[in-house]
């Protein structure tokens, strides 16, 4: 189990350089679109192509954190009845939860693989002004979504085994919902940080 601890460290590790890497990326789109605005407005100039580029952004930076939010339990669930059951039966659903997730973004990669290799194969571009080739955004966005299930076939694997070595304590901390007490420790990190 040790050494399962360690590659979800590194899921954890690789998931947050991800999505600093996508904060970023959607940060200078956000600002060429200013950009860009203040330049229509102002120098009744345009730069041709910035909301393109930022919805390649913003399809790329999305599939690469959904691996973030699935190993910090982020994902938002309706949890009515979920918190009335008992602990065996929550960590059940919480890993039939898991393999549904996996099932429906199985079909949804296959099907963004097809639309990666027709772009490839067609060498399809744009209809824009950029004339970009698509497989280029394709690719991120696709790996993306890759990462994401790779990442959640692990964490399925991880989130059994400690079901039944550890019982269903074990998978409530892999893969259960957050409990208030987590999420108020979450929300009040930043501000012990700015106390200090």
């Amino acid at each position: 189990m040790d050494q399962l601890q360690k590659i979800h460290q590194i899921f954890g590790r690789l998931s947050l350089w991800a999505v600093w890497a996508g904060g970023a990326a959607l940060m200078l789109s956000a600002i060429m679109v200013t950009v860009d605005v203040l330049c229509r407005k102002y120098l009744n100039v345009t730069m041709s192509g910035s909301d393109e580029i930022t919805g390649y952004v913003f399809a790329g930076a999305t599939t690469w954190a959904y691996a973030y939010c699935l190993l910090h339990r982020s994902n938002i669930r309706i949890d009515a009845l979920y918190n009335l059951f008992p602990v065996s039966l929550r960590a059940f659903l919480d890993i039939i939860g898991l393999i549904a997730l996996l099932i429906f973004m199985g079909f949804f990669t296959e099907k963004a693989v097809a639309v990666f290799a027709d772009s490839w194969t067609n060498n399809s571009v744009s209809v824009t002004t950029l004339l970009t080739p698509l497989w280029i955004p394709q690719i991120v966005w696709l790996a993306g979504l890759i990462f994401f299930n790779v990442t959640l076939i692990f964490l399925i694997i991880y989130t059994v085994l400690s079901f039944i070595v550890g019982g269903p304590a074990g998978v409530q901390q892999l893969a259960g919902t957050r409990s208030v007490q987590e999420e108020v420790v979450d929300e009040t990190k930043g501000i012990k940080e700015v106390s200090r």
